[in-house]
């Protein structure tokens, strides 16, 4: 019979179970990085519910079901990020490489987040705008207070949530220091990210 639209708490343990496992086995097959777990749990999960209407527990249980649906994307995936692999060549770039004689700065830094892995693949990026942007977010960084700047430089590491953890204020406070930033960066012209 077939999956009803309402899912029972033990059911979506089961397959929030087989989804992990399954994206636990993919990342370590294909040797991404562990911040890609997530991504390719949510993606598996997303084609499980998708097909789970299709699920009859006359024909197996749901964990059975889960874990065949999960394998055949599981395949997809991993294909696709061979030919990913294969067309752009088996050289791994790490944007956290530091980049000799440069007093650590790494590929990461030298490219702008905007350009994001167009830069590294050779598509065209605009050189006068990215010029311009750090231009204005150094005269922005310049006219805040130095506990001001450190804190968008904390930010630009960390989260909120992670520095109020390690001791850097309440989260609510933090939180208002980066509106009254906000706020003081776009009265001086300087676009908010």
């Amino acid at each position: 019979m077939p999956m009803h639209s309402s899912i029972s708490r033990d059911d979506l343990q089961i397959l929030l179970h087989e989804a992990d496992i399954a994206a636990r086995r993919l990342v370590r097959q294909l040797r991404l990085p562990r911040a890609d777990l997530d991504d390719v749990r949510q993606d598996l999960l997303v084609d499980l519910i998708a097909r789970l209407r299709a699920y009859d527990s006359d024909r197996g249980t749901l964990g059975a079901f889960a874990g065949a649906i999960l394998t055949n994307r599981a395949t997809r995936i991993a294909n696709k990020v061979k030919r990913e692999r294969r067309m752009y060549g088996a050289t791994r770039i790490s944007l956290d490489e530091v980049i000799p004689e440069s007093d650590g700065l790494t590929r990461g830094d030298l490219i702008a987040e905007a350009d994001g892995l167009s830069a590294l693949f050779g598509q065209p990026v605009d050189a006068f705008a990215a010029a311009e942007e750090r231009l204005d977010v150094e005269r922005g960084l310049g006219s805040l207070e130095p506990a001001d700047g450190a804190l968008c430089a904390a930010l630009s590491r960390t989260t909120v949530d992670r520095l109020a953890a390690s001791g850097h204020g309440a989260r609510s406070s933090l939180y208002r220091r980066v509106k009254d930033i906000r706020l003081a960066l776009t009265a001086i012209g300087v676009r908010a990210a």
